[in-house]
């Protein structure tokens, strides 16, 4: 190809998903010099922005002696919304990790609506694309695009056509087998609006006395912090670590995505061994405490089958592929 050639690749309308054919009937994409040019889609930019402009003034003014309950429900519904989102629609409903009775599962989607992130099928099909063709065109979220891209980048932008041929050839079908997606996939928009939003919001300003603005500013802040948690393992996690699994893949270890993302930042076991229903070789639970609370739950047989690889396996793998930053 000419060093100042264009490339342009047109994605029609029956390409696309039913709704993304209804916002956009047909999506241009160009390809110059390795740059991948797409439209913006701006009220998804506008609403980002102002989401986190609220949580900056938040973070700036609230007064946290004053308001130590609040401060602390946001804890609560922070890390309900995380399990949701690391136990539930990742281990489970994705990786098929380990296997969930129905009071579990019912939990799990009640604490995926509190994160407040996008459709459940939306969301596995999208990792199950991310797995497969990671790194490349057709991973939502590349790596290779930059931080920001990966990170938030990708919802603020049209798909790269890869993603969208290449998720028509994942199989979700199974999701509409557990009757709690059924329900959750039908009710989407009202679980989310009150699980995320009006529940949060209410329990502080009727439990005790919280100021509306108060309850409003948090609620929204708890959100943002989730969503950004969660988008550090498609962006941090992919770049800053060492990889003692498999040196030839780009995801990394991460602790403090760890950390934040309740044990889903050791991502180069993961990608390595994406069955695991810990996500992690464990040694303790201090950076995982998604397999904490699975393990608690399958001590009451809530959570069974749980799948993880042998010693022998994972140390033979380090030997063969990983960097050499593994030790005992």
């Amino acid at each position: 190809m000419a060093p100042n050639s264009t490339v342009t690749t047109t994605l029609t309308a029956s390409e696309l998903s039913p709704r993304e054919s209804k916002i956009l009937p047909e999506v241009t994409y160009r390809t110059l010099w390795g740059n991948f040019k797409t439209p913006l889609i701006w009220p998804n930019i506008i609403g980002i922005i102002s989401v986190h402009v609220i949580t900056i003034i938040g973070f700036v003014t609230f007064p946290y002696f004053q308001h130590k309950s609040t401060f602390a429900w946001c804890f609560v519904t922070g890390w309900a919304g995380g399990f949701g989102v690391t136990a539930g629609a990742h281990r489970l409903w994705t990786h098929k990790s380990y296997k969930a009775k129905l009071p579990l599962r019912i939990l799990l989607i009640i604490c995926y609506a509190i994160a407040g992130q996008n459709r459940l099928r939306e969301w596995v099909r999208d990792h199950r694309v991310h797995h497969k063709f990671s790194e490349s065109d057709a991973d939502p979220h590349n790596a290779n695009r930059g931080f920001f891209f990966a990170h938030v980048g990708w919802l603020m932008m049209r798909k790269h056509p890869e993603v969208l041929r290449k998720g028509k050839s994942i199989d979700c079908s199974d999701l509409f087998e557990d009757s709690v997606v059924v329900f959750f996939e039908k009710f989407f928009w009202p679980m989310k609006l009150f699980w995320c939003f009006i529940f949060p919001t209410m329990i502080p300003y009727f439990c005790w006395n919280e100021t509306f603005y108060w309850c409003v500013m948090s609620c929204i802040a708890r959100y943002v912090c989730g969503l950004n948690f969660t988008w550090l393992v498609n962006s941090a996690a992919h770049m800053f670590g060492n990889k003692p699994y498999d040196r030839k893949i780009q995801p990394v270890e991460n602790l403090m995505v760890s950390i934040l993302a309740m044990g889903e930042g050791w991502h180069n076991y993961h990608h390595t061994f994406p069955w695991d229903y810990k996500a992690a070789e464990l040694g303790n639970y201090k950076v995982n405490a998604t397999t904490l609370l699975l393990d608690l739950f399958a001590k009451i047989g809530w959570a069974y089958d749980l799948k993880s690889p042998s010693k022998q396996l994972i140390q033979q793998v380090i030997e063969n592929h990983g960097d050499g930053t593994r030790r005992d």
